[in-house]
């Protein structure tokens, strides 16, 4: 039985960048649980409008 475990999940979230304005992205967050209970997040990346993946630490969120 294994104790800790990665899952990941996919949102889709509003994002806000310099060239294209507000947009909705998918992001997906990798995380570490323990028994169940999420402890932290390992990563998060994001695909963009022309299908790469980038680290979401280039974006910002808007309110």
């Amino acid at each position: 039985m294994a104790f800790i475990k990665i899952k990941r999940k996919t949102r889709l979230e509003k994002r806000y960048s310099k060239k294209m304005g507000s947009v909705s992205v998918k992001v997906t967050y990798i995380k570490k649980h323990l028994l169940g209970i999420p402890l932290r997040t390992v990563h998060k990346y994001r695909e963009t409008y022309y299908g790469t993946v980038k680290d979401c630490a280039d974006c910002t969120l808007t309110a």
